[in-house]
């Protein structure tokens, strides 16, 4: 978990400058591909993380006029917050359903109907996901409520 979110920070490292959506919805591909591949990759799979990026970007820019917090802002309930997000590429129902807990648990976005659009992960004092992490004893938390998870479906298919 902390890798991915270090990602970001970690690219624009190597770009030697502030990550900007123009700028990288327009990158070849070729040289993304490389800066996300360069040791240690960003990416367990850097080369399709880096198209994503670019989808991700040049979507940001054609439907929300090139601010990334729009995605958000101009949702008008949780239903529309959820569709929003799940549009993203690389975003399948369950990571959007997080996306939406974690906006509204940890950034405040909290449109109507926010909470059930994101499901169980959107359950107060849950710690199910990435969503409910706030300290090193909430991480633990939700890595053993992951654990516990994983067990069970292991013991389901034996």
């Amino acid at each position: 978990m902390e890798r991915a979110f270090a990602a970001p920070y970690e690219l624009a490292a190597r770009l030697g400058r502030a990550l900007d959506v123009n700028e990288l919805a327009e990158f070849d591909p070729d040289e993304l591909a490389a800066v996300f591949s360069r040791p240690p990759a960003l990416h367990r799979f850097p080369g399709s993380m880096a198209k994503r990026v670019q989808s991700l970007c040049r979507l940001i820019l054609e439907s929300y006029d090139g601010e990334a917090a729009a995605v958000w802002t101009s949702a008008t309930d949780g239903r529309v917050l959820l569709k929003q997000v799940a549009a993203l590429p690389g975003f399948g129902e369950q990571k959007a359903k997080i996306f939406v807990a974690l906006l509204g648990e940890q950034l405040g976005v909290t449109p109507p109907g926010w909470r059930e659009a994101c499901g169980p992960f959107g359950e107060d004092g849950s710690y199910r996901s990435v969503a409910d992490i706030t300290s090193p004893e909430s991480r633990i938390k939700v890595r053993d409520f992951k654990k516990a998870m994983k067990a069970a479906a292991k013991a389901g298919s034996a």
